[in-house]
């Protein structure tokens, strides 16, 4: 009895951990090595709802080896029409004590990276996202051509709770 007891409860947890029904979209990109600075990480959007707001994230996955403090992205979005937005972001990658940030309970920490709040997909047709780091070292003008401990890179949209 106490078997079929223990069987149900994980099988209860593991839905209630796997149940995400605000995701719309979540996908991933394995970054092999190191992330080249000319390396783009590509996602292409479809049959998106036209009238639901969204919240958009890039998610992240970093190792130990990842030794920078914050992290620096160029973040594009290409709309069905032709339009084109792109941002130059920042985010905190690590606490001043030089604990990374993340989730996580193994040398891998995730990381959830807000990026835009309610937006509304409100032309039919493909949307591209395309991510690339735009990592410097401190005083210097010439940019990190390859930038080491980022394993996963990820785009994720979920509906807006407002």
């Amino acid at each position: 009895m106490q078997k079929s007891n223990l069987v149900i409860l994980l099988f209860s947890l593991i839905c209630v951990f796997s149940c995400d029904s605000n995701r719309i979209f979540d996908v991933y990109q394995t970054v092999p090595n190191v992330w080249s600075k000319d390396d783009i990480v590509e996602f292409k959007i479809n049959q998106l709802d036209t009238i639901t707001r969204c919240n958009l994230f890039v998610n992240l996955r970093n190792t130990k080896k990842y030794k920078y403090s914050n992290l620096f992205l160029i973040v594009e979005m290409n709309f069905p029409n032709g339009k084109t937005i792109k941002d130059t972001l920042e985010y905190r990658m690590a606490a001043p004590d030089g604990a990374l940030l993340g989730t996580g309970l193994s040398s891998v920490k995730e990381n959830k990276l807000w990026y835009k709040e309610g937006v509304v997909f409100d032309e039919i047709g493909e949307y591209t996202v395309r991510i690339q780091h735009a990592m410097r070292k401190n005083g210097s003008v010439k940019g990190i051509l390859n930038l080491e401990g980022v394993t996963d890179v990820g785009f994720r949209i979920e509906k807006s709770l407002k």
